[in-house]
């Protein structure tokens, strides 16, 4: 039986459900995931399995020609990353557990924050 894990929005609006386990997780730190993140980096966590959408489903926004990021359209939490028509990577901010998701990848590293070079000091 494989670990399923849940989460959503800040409000609650938006729920989901994945079956574990984790495919990918990352960090990326291109201006695009930046912004619409309002943060110094994006964290995201992929599976093989689809998402499950068990409260209602996030807004989409077309961020470019290839990427379409889901939100709560209710409290603006960021919720999903998504390139074509595959399963979205999902915030791993908005996981119930979101300690047992650790990033083990980092994307755009040339654009990272230069305070985050430091925190490890």
């Amino acid at each position: 039986m494989s670990e399923s894990f849940s989460g959503g929005c800040q409000c609650g609006a938006v729920r989901f459900r994945v079956e574990g386990p984790v495919h990918h997780a990352s960090i990326c730190n291109c201006r695009m995931c930046q912004k619409a993140f309002g943060n110094l980096m994006a964290p995201f966590a992929s599976f093989k399995s689809p998402v499950e959408w068990t409260r209602g489903k996030p807004m989409l926004f077309r961020s470019s020609q290839a990427v379409q990021r889901g939100f709560c359209n209710k409290c603006g939490t960021p919720l999903t990353y998504q390139v074509g028509d595959g399963n979205p990577a999902l915030a791993i901010g908005a996981f119930d557990r979101v300690n047992e998701i650790i990033p083990t990848i980092e994307f755009a590293r040339e654009n990272r924050h230069p305070t985050m070079n430091n925190l490890d000091t």
